[in-house]
């Protein structure tokens, strides 16, 4: 049964594109093992690992992903995260990007925009558009 999911996972992550993190400096929540698996006639799924780095409880967190073709913002997409990330958990979660459709040569920008501590009302937030671009920036140059 594991040899049929390992040929399975490989067939939906060939051609996948390359996707790239950003990350605030004060980020509670690190995104790591980020990628793009695709299927025939489906929207493409984003599936990553989220690590809490702190030392307290995180009750919610969102997902922002900026999806730039030649160097040009083409769509941005928020999605919530997995619900209770533990004290130094980590946990996988997928995102599907149903927003606009994704070529071979996008480059594909991920990060977190906000997180809430469990029995807290106070939302951590940052902004990751100009770090999106720089990144896209980078990767567009030959």
């Amino acid at each position: 049964m594991a040899v049929i999911a390992a040929v399975f996972m490989s067939m939906l992550l060939a051609g996948a594109t390359e996707v790239s993190t950003v990350q605030a400096p004060d980020s509670p929540i690190r995104l790591d093992h980020a990628a793009i698996l695709t299927a025939p006639d489906s929207p493409p799924v984003l599936l990553y690992a989220a690590t809490n780095v702190t030392g307290d409880q995180l009750d919610e967190f969102t997902v922002m992903a900026f999806v730039f073709r030649d160097g040009v913002l083409k769509a941005r997409q928020v999605a919530p995260g997995r619900r209770t990330l533990d004290a130094h958990g980590t946990k996988y979660s997928a995102m599907v990007l149903d927003g606009f459709p994704i070529e071979p040569n996008d480059v594909i920008v991920v990060g977190v925009n906000q997180a809430q501590r469990v029995g807290s009302d106070a939302w951590w937030r940052a902004e990751l558009q100009s770090a999106a671009e720089g990144v896209a920036a980078k990767r567009a140059k030959p």
